[in-house]
């Protein structure tokens, strides 16, 4: 290959190159796509000039030319707020509503294991006895339960609640790492605790009670942590069932959605938080606490129905955007 004639030949493009990365932030849409043809050709070319008679100068301008333009194809032109409002619109639905089977799962198995845990320890003294002693049963049904959401005040409950949902949730993201095994045990575990207490209310009549303090946040909390319990399953059988994928390629992916669930759970157990820590010990009557923990479990739940339905159709998977680019050929 003649070099010099090459490097003729194909000087003005690599100009080109240099002019538009040098400008990446304020490049328009037509600019954006030469940007990227450009880097595409300028990286096989490189690939051309490696595979004949070795010139090092050419070689390392080009190397650096088509370094400086992946990194300006693959960087974040876009603004973060536009990343911000991605996420939220985009990425955290779609890996949630491609989870609801999973998801949906989670919550009838934690709901059936609970109601019938609940209904034994209701109707059969001796699973009571085994729990506590008459007194101790009194003292929780007639106080403790109740007086736990009111002890302390307000804001900093809210926040202490937070951080332990939170911290519960991210337990069951971190066992995603087991490929999701250790998940149902905790879900075991957290479905014992509550069954119990509603089948000790429920043996002395305060059925109600129960139900007037741990609805108004617990939808919206149980719902987060089946959510995440879910993803972090899934990620487990993605192992066993990759799909048409390789192992490996979906295990990443998967992986990444769980992180992203992560990070959206932040939020909205904020939520939860604070209607734990605001709204379940106020003065408002059962009625209003109840409305507002549906309206939250309902606000939840349609968006990410409508986002993440959307999303699904428009071919999002809400893994990371993948920059265009090519396998450089010396063709």
């Amino acid at each position: 290959m003649d070099i010099d004639a090459f490097v003729t030949a194909h000087r003005p493009s690599w100009d080109r190159l240099e002019h538009l990365v040098r400008r990446r932030r304020s490049l328009d849409g037509a600019e954006i796509d030469e940007l990227v043809e450009l880097y595409q050709r300028t990286a096989t070319h490189l690939s051309i000039v490696r595979s004949g008679p070795t010139d090092p100068i050419l070689v390392s301008h080009l190397s650096s030319l088509v370094a400086r333009a992946r990194s300006a194809v693959t960087g974040a032109h876009a603004p973060a707020w536009r990343e911000f409002v991605r996420f939220f619109t985009v990425s955290f639905p779609v890996v949630a509503y491609r989870a609801r089977w999973w998801w949906l799962g989670t919550t009838a198995a934690f709901l059936l294991v609970s109601a019938v845990v609940a209904v034994w320890v209701a109707g059969d003294p001796a699973v009571q006895a085994a729990i506590g002693t008459p007194e101790e049963i009194t003292r929780l049904v007639d106080h403790d339960f109740a007086d736990y959401y009111s002890e302390h005040p307000a804001a900093s409950f809210a926040g202490q609640v937070w951080v332990n949902n939170a911290w519960v949730s991210m337990q069951v993201i971190i066992m995603a790492v087991l490929l999701g095994l250790p998940i149902p045990y905790v879900l075991w575990q957290n479905a014992l605790n509550v069954a119990v207490s509603a089948g000790l209310m429920a043996s002395r009549g305060k059925l109600d009670i129960f139900f007037g303090l741990i609805t108004p946040h617990g939808l919206l909390e149980l719902t987060a942590v089946f959510l995440a319990a879910a993803v972090g399953m899934r990620l487990g059988w993605t192992v066993i069932d990759p799909g048409p994928r390789r192992r490996g390629e979906a295990l990443a992916e998967q992986g990444r959605a769980v992180m992203s669930v992560a990070l959206a759970l932040v939020a909205v157990l904020l939520v939860s938080g604070l209607i734990e820590g605001l709204v379940t010990p106020s003065p408002l009557p059962t009625w209003a606490r109840i409305g507002i923990g549906v309206v939250a479990e309902a606000a939840f739940l349609t968006y990410v129905i409508y986002f993440g339905r959307r999303a699904l159709r428009a071919g999002e998977t809400g893994d990371l955007e993948r920059a265009p680019d090519v396998t450089p050929t010396s063709g």
